[in-house]
This record gives structure tokens, sequence and C-alpha cells, in this order.
């Protein structure tokens, strides 16, 4: 009977620890993410990335690092603000491990633009990100993207689950 309190009590401790650093990482990463991206803030944006940051856009069969990043998120804010353009993120996930000072989560996301007539176009791609603590505050380590040939949409963001 004791065996079976400790491992009940072990995998309680466990899944609140784990849930603890998701809410960790929701806080430290992925809300400042969508509010600096939807604000066309590449500051806020890049400042929740580890300078070692490794991005991906695999679309377009490209790898580059924080200073490239910074640059094409600052040049793309200054594009949509002179065209009258402006867009918001929404992040579902399908898978999130965290341990410790390391975390790997994958997802789908939804980016909807909005034009000067208001119209709006949305698009959707799936999220791979590793992110690791650096100073006791979660940054993204890694940061791949793809719409898989454009495979994924709202089905598959439906299907994934809220933060």
């Amino acid at each position: 009977m004791k065996r079976i309190l400790f491992v009940f009590a072990f995998l309680l401790s466990t899944a609140s620890l784990a849930q603890d650093l998701k809410q960790e990482i929701n806080e430290q990463v992925w809300k400042p993410f969508i509010t600096s991206f939807s604000n066309q803030d590449a500051d806020g944006f890049l400042a929740v990335h580890s300078k070692d940051v490794i991005r991906s856009p695999r679309d377009d069969g490209k790898v580059f690092g924080w200073e490239e990043y910074y640059r094409q998120q600052t040049e793309g804010n200054k594009r949509a603000r002179e065209r009258g353009r402006s867009h918001t993120l929404e992040l579902r996930f399908t898978e999130r491990i965290a341990e410790n000072d390391r975390a790997i989560e994958v997802g789908v996301y939804k980016t909807t633009s909005v034009d000067t007539k208001g119209e709006k176009r949305s698009y959707f791609g799936r999220f791979h990100v590793v992110m690791r603590k650096e100073s006791g505050t979660w940054k993204i380590l890694v940061d791949t993207d793809s719409s898989e040939g454009g495979t994924i949409g709202e089905k598959e963001f439906l299907a994934a689950s809220a933060m």
C-alpha cells in the first residue's frame, strides 16, 4: 500500500511540475511572443529568443541566426505598417515537453492578415520550437515552421490544444 501511495504521489508531483513549467513558458515566452508579433514589435518579439537562436522558415529552405531574424522581422513589420496592414497570431499545441531547463513544443499557428479594406486572410503552419532557460528565463533556442506543402489548415489548427 505504501508503494502505491508513493507512486501516486510521485506521479502527481511530476504532473504538477510539468504543468508549472508550461505555465512559466506561457508567461515568459508565448504571451509576449504573440503580443509583440501582433503589435509589430520586433524588439519585443526577439527578446523572447536566445541570442543563439537558430531560425528556419522551412518553406523557404533557409536557416539563420538572431541578427538575420531580427532584420527580417524589423523589415517585415515596417513594410506591413507602410501598407496599412495588421496581423494577429494564434497558437495551439500538439506536443509540450518540459523538464528542468529545457523544453520542446510543437503546434499549429494561425496568422491572420488584415488589409486597409478590412479584408482578412489567414495562413497556417506547423511550428517546432526548442527552448532553454537562460539566467532563469525561458528563451527560444530553435524556431522552425512550415506549411508542409499547404497541407496545414483550420482543421489541424482546431484539432490542437489551446495554450
